[in-house]
């Protein structure tokens, strides 16, 4: 018989909260958990392995929205060695690739705005004789 952990437990094994837990189940990244005789959530090793590939795609910049929008391929990470993506193995509408490269494009999209940014505050203080710090928008050169 599978072991059964209720939401504490499950959520630090997974390393996260119990409120993160139930966030996830609401949004649908997670199953509705199996409920004890006094109707307490108990969870399964798989969905804290799940939840483990959650905060791992989570950690590395994708988004709740994107992770459910292919939520039904989560568990294909979350099996050990993780199975592709893939759809017979292409890159199509259903795998994360769509997914990723969405993100990729709006992180560019939001280096270059901080690229924009970053070179006007550059010429705001060539034209005001102030120099630009690492944690102040600018302040006074000594001496001028």
């Amino acid at each position: 018989m599978a072991t059964r952990m209720r939401i504490g437990d499950a959520a630090a094994a997974a390393g996260t909260t119990p409120r993160a837990l139930r966030f996830y189940e609401q949004r649908g990244l997670l199953p509705p958990p199996d409920r004890s005789a006094s109707g307490q959530r108990e969870y399964g090793s798989q969905t804290v392995v799940r939840v483990r590939v959650i905060r791992a795609l989570l950690a590395l910049g994708l988004t709740v929205d994107d992770l459910v929008s292919r939520s039904h391929r989560l568990d294909l990470l979350a099996e050990d060695p993780p199975r592709s993506c893939a759809s017979d193995g292409d890159f199509g509408p259903d795998t994360f690739a769509p997914v990723v490269e969405r993100r990729l494009a709006a992180l560019d999209a939001e280096i270059a705005r901080l690229t924009r940014l970053t070179r006007l505050r550059e010429a705001l203080a060539r034209h005001t004789g102030t120099q630009a710090g690492p944690d102040l928008p600018g302040r006074a050169v000594p001496g001028q």
